[in-house]
């Protein structure tokens, strides 16, 4: 069983910055893409950004650029680099993976994020 495990988040100033990562235990098991999204309280899950096998990324209009998503293939490793934080950010991200044979979709367990003075 493939589990995506979040790190990362935590509380941080306005202005800062975070880096989450999520890491994948399946060991021969890839993903076709790989991205990361945020649930605020009373708010639906968004799209923050995702990168594909290729390397292509795109991102929400919220975190173009402020947010950088990388992957480390080898690892299977996806990053999401958060500078210039807002505390509209605020949020649980969650990240997400879809698996390259069967196409079926992955989450992880989600980590908070707050941003806060």
């Amino acid at each position: 069983q493939v589990q995506l495990v979040e790190s990362g988040g935590g509380l941080v100033q306005p202005g800062g910055s975070l880096r989450l990562s999520c890491a994948s235990s399946g060991s021969g098991f890839s993903f076709v893409a790989m991205g990361w999204y945020r649930q605020a309280p009373g708010k639906q899950r968004e799209l923050v950004a995702r990168i594909f096998g290729g390397g292509s990324t795109n991102y929400a209009d919220s975190a173009k650029g402020r947010f950088t998503i990388s992957r480390d293939n080898a690892k299977n490793t996806v990053y999401l680099q958060m500078n210039s934080l807002k505390p509209e950010d605020t949020a649980v991200y969650y990240c997400k993976g879809i698996a390259a044979l069967t196409h079926g979709e992955y989450w992880g367990q989600g980590t908070q994020v707050t941003v806060s003075s």
